[in-house]
């Protein structure tokens, strides 16, 4: 019993130890320069200000809150928000999260999609928001493998053959409670109707480390559609945040 124990250990210590590093990890994470990919997505705890702004155009309002470490670990805190899910800020240092809030205060339908929302430094990169998977795949990647082998042989049960371990909860295991917050959390893209008010999260890859500046473009939002449903007007809401003394 002790040596199948003992074998099926290592193997997951090997397998752990040789896993592969997910595929959204090995993406060019900005649109710039070559030269400045070492310093993007970087794990940095950043201060950005005016913490909070407000632009309007056209009867639609938009709030764009820099959401830092601080503000996120009290924001997922929150058991009326996220009820059972409250607990740690599912975020990563290689992110730069903000809080995003759109008021439909207009006649008119609104409609836009955060996959266009584009985030711009002033070293020349660009990026764009990133989901739940990459967020994910940083959780993967720093895990360590000492803690999930503990998980696993805690569950380990005798049987007849010797002892069993929960193989496809080794390898199919996700941080379901970090996901579960991502999703809740995050802004939805879609049609906001007249006196709708919607909020949200969206991340993107950390900048260059050696940014001073960056601008969010809260980007073609969509209105004024005629009769066959295309948009006559696309509005763009750019707010632009600094690093303090530098």
């Amino acid at each position: 019993m002790r040596h199948v124990l003992g074998s099926v250990v290592g193997l997951v210590l090997l397998a752990g130890c040789a896993g592969k590093i997910s595929s959204l990890l090995l993406e060019r994470r900005a649109r710039g320069p070559l030269d400045e990919s070492a310093s993007v997505a970087q794990r940095k705890d950043w201060q950005l200000e005016p913490v909070t702004q407000t632009l309007e155009q056209g009867k639609v309002e938009v709030d764009a809150t820099f959401a830092s470490s601080t503000y996120l670990k009290e924001f997922f805190s929150n058991r009326d928000l996220f009820g059972g899910f409250a607990g740690s800020n599912p975020y990563f240092l290689e992110n730069l999260v903000f809080y995003v809030k759109i008021a439909n205060r207009s006649t008119e339908r609104i409609l836009f999609s955060p996959a266009e929302f584009i985030l711009v430094d002033d070293r020349g990169n660009q990026y764009g928001t990133i989901n739940e998977d990459y967020v994910t795949a940083i959780a993967e990647a720093h895990a360590p493998v000492s803690t999930m082998t503990r998980g696993v042989i805690a569950e380990a049960r005798p049987g007849y053959f010797g002892v069993g371990l929960p193989i496809g909860k080794i390898f199919a295991a996700k941080p379901q409670g970090r996901f579960a917050l991502i999703k809740q959390s995050s802004l939805q893209g879609g049609f906001l109707y007249p006196n709708v008010v919607h909020d949200g999260l969206i991340a993107f890859w950390s900048p260059s480390i050696r940014a001073g500046s960056v601008r969010l473009l809260i980007t073609n939002v969509r209105t004024g559609f005629d009769a066959n449903g295309l948009p006559k007007i696309s509005l763009e809401f750019p707010f632009t945040f600094r690093v303090p003394n530098q």
